[in-house]
């Protein structure tokens, strides 16, 4: 019972034998009155009528001075990487400068039930995996898509949605946000935006938009105390960012796949020296690189151009002039091609093949995974302007690699296992624009500039005698490095089981004399491996997670936390599925049960994914 309705309840009961009390009528009335009111409004409607009753029921009483409470604005952001909080967190800050009253909050930490009294709200919105809300949405993307989802006729709102038009579902979770709250009544402040991986511009126009909409609305006078949440600082923590990236120094590149393996994966070193930057075990690390400059010569001749052209591009909010072949160097993704150039170098070209191709996503996405700008260029001729055609190319963004390394046991370095992207192209070797930065053309000894990008969605339990299982084939085996350093460090009691997978055992098994050791001395109490290609039958981490079906189960049961990385089109998919099976049989769980079960797990972070 709402405590309301127990203070009215009890009133009544006291008084039902005083001839001064409501009658049926009136205390229905004000119950319907009081119904919607807040603590705050309850409390300060209580103490008007003791004043009301004290000076007697002919007296004349002064009319309180009307209390004018500025509106707020609520911000929440759904975060899997820190990139929609680092958002939000600057859109606070412009609303704040304002004179806007902001309460900012992680969805995670905001109750949905809450809804229905705000009256400005903005979302900024990431999107994980194949269209799925980040971990810290879940519970909050539920409600609000489901049945107790109230009516919200008097909230005004605006979604920012974060996400990469390579994915099919492309900032699904940001539209199923909007589209929600428009279902339920709620009135745009301004449309929907939906922003790919080189989002800063459009978050910045959006950010201006939202701000002059509101500011004359929210900026009121307030008579009482405001309902104000301090702000944190963006980058409190450290002077180092995405914005401004720390050039630190490239101390080692090692390769940890043998000389026949069908892989090229590096152990990686970076010095971070006196910069002050810190990570914890389940961070990334974002790297900024350049591009070749063969593979711009090679672009810039299939397009007869000089490189030597002036063209103007953006930067920091600012425009800027380059020449061609920088720009192409340093601020132009070539390597990585996004769907939206198929359609544009299809449109130019009228190349039979490519306008069929961009016809439909699907395939304008499939095509564009499997090639390079270059590629795409040198399938289809066409006259363009050099400033038209960098208008049509990404900003480089930089890539993030889960670190490998714990700090408390490397201090101020930071570790990465970087499998090297290199595939044949019509007879031309075609390699990833990072990974070939790191392993090819930086040397040891120079600088490579870092920011650390914080992921609370995949942190170790906080109790040190919780028991993990970590399944990380390939170079999904990153984290668990770092995980084991840092239990180590800390002397952790709790149970570690490791499933790890590759092609094959002597040629890929990374960082083994290090499993080894960790089994020998019983930090690690279990280890599966599974390596494909060293028998017939191919077998995989799944497989391996089969086989051990009971113990996995038994393990989650009693209170594990259950951790997955690498690769996120199968591998994390397959294992997924095979944990709900898992569930089902030894849970005695229908299909939806189970997956329930994993859905809890993830609600209560004990079951984390760091997928790509």
């Amino acid at each position: 019972m709402l405590p309301k309705q127990r203070l009215l309840n009890q009133n009544t009961s006291n008084s039902a034998n005083n001839s001064s009390a409501l009658d049926a009528n009136q205390l229905a009335s004000l119950q319907q009155t009081v119904a919607d009111y807040s603590s705050l409004q309850l409390a300060w409607a209580s103490g008007y009528l003791a004043a009301k009753s004290e000076q007697g029921h002919n007296a004349q009483i002064a009319p309180a001075a009307p209390a004018i409470a500025a509106k707020t604005l609520t911000i929440l952001y759904a975060s899997q990487t820190g990139n929609a909080k680092g958002v939000a967190s600057k859109l606070g800050q412009s609303a704040k400068a304002a004179g806007i009253n902001v309460v900012l909050k992680n969805i995670a930490d905001y109750k949905a039930k809450g809804l229905k009294n705000e009256s400005h709200l903005l979302i900024v919105a990431s999107t994980n995996g194949e269209g799925e809300a980040p971990d810290d949405a879940i519970e909050f993307h539920e409600y609000l898509l489901g049945k107790k989802a109230p009516k919200l006729p008097n909230l005004s709102y605006s979604v920012l949605a974060l996400g990469d038009s390579s994915y099919e579902f492309f900032c699904q979770t940001g539209k199923d946000f909007d589209e929600r709250l428009q279902a339920l009544g709620a009135k745009q402040v301004t449309p929907r935006v939906d922003c790919d991986v080189d989002y800063d511009s459009e978050c910045e126009s959006w950010t201006l938009s939202i701000v002059e909409s509101l500011k004359d609305e929210l900026t009121q006078v307030s008579s009482g105390s405001d309902n104000v949440v301090d702000l944190p600082t963006a980058g409190a923590a450290s002077q180092y960012s995405k914005q401004n990236p720390f050039a630190a120094e490239f101390s080692l590149s090692q390769k940890i796949t043998g000389r026949d393996s069908a892989k090229d994966v590096r152990h990686i070193e970076i010095d971070l020296g006196e910069s002050g930057l810190t990570y914890q075990v389940g961070d990334a690390l974002g790297v900024w690189f350049e591009n070749d400059e063969a593979l711009v010569s090679t672009l810039l001749n299939e397009l007869s151009f000089s490189g030597n052209e002036k063209i103007s591009l953006k930067v920091s909010g600012n425009e800027q002039e380059f020449t061609l072949k920088d720009a192409l160097i340093s601020q132009l993704e070539i390597t990585q091609t996004a769907p939206s150039f198929i359609e544009f170098w299809a449109e130019l070209s009228k190349n039979a093949e490519l306008v069929t191709v961009a016809s439909d996503k699907n395939s304008a996405r499939e095509f564009a995974g499997e090639h390079q700008i270059i590629d795409v260029v040198s399938l289809a001729k066409a006259d363009v302007e050099p400033q038209t055609f960098v208008d049509a190319l990404r900003k480089i963004t930089p890539r993030l690699y889960s670190i490998a390394s714990a700090q408390s046991e490397v201090e101020e370095e930071v570790h990465l296992t970087v499998g090297v992207v290199s595939y044949d192209a019509n007879g031309d070797t075609r390699t990833g624009g990072a990974s070939g930065f790191l392993t090819e053309r930086l040397e040891e000894g120079q600088k490579v500039r870092v920011f650390v990008e914080h992921n609370d969605n995949f942190r170790l339990p906080q109790s040190d005698d919780t028991p993990v299982i970590m399944i990380g084939p390939g170079t999904g085996v990153a984290p668990f490095r770092a995980f084991m350093q840092e239990r180590e460090a800390r002397d952790a009691n709790g149970d570690n089981w490791m499933f790890f997978g590759d092609q094959t055992f002597t040629q890929d098994f990374l960082y083994q004399v290090e499993w080894q050791n960790y089994l020998k001395s019983g930090l690690l109490t279990r280890m599966d491996v599974a390596f494909s290609r060293d028998q017939a039958e191919k077998v995989y981490v799944q497989d391996r997670l089969k086989e051990q079906a009971s113990d996995i189960f038994a393990w989650l049961e009693r209170g594990a936390h259950l951790y997955i990385c690498g690769d996120a089109n199968r591998m994390a998919k397959d294992v997924h599925q095979t944990l709900v099976e898992i569930i089902q049989e030894h849970g005695k769980l229908s299909a939806e049960q189970a997956e329930d079960y994993l859905k809890s797990l993830r609600s209560n972070k004990r079951y984390q994914k760091d997928v790509y």
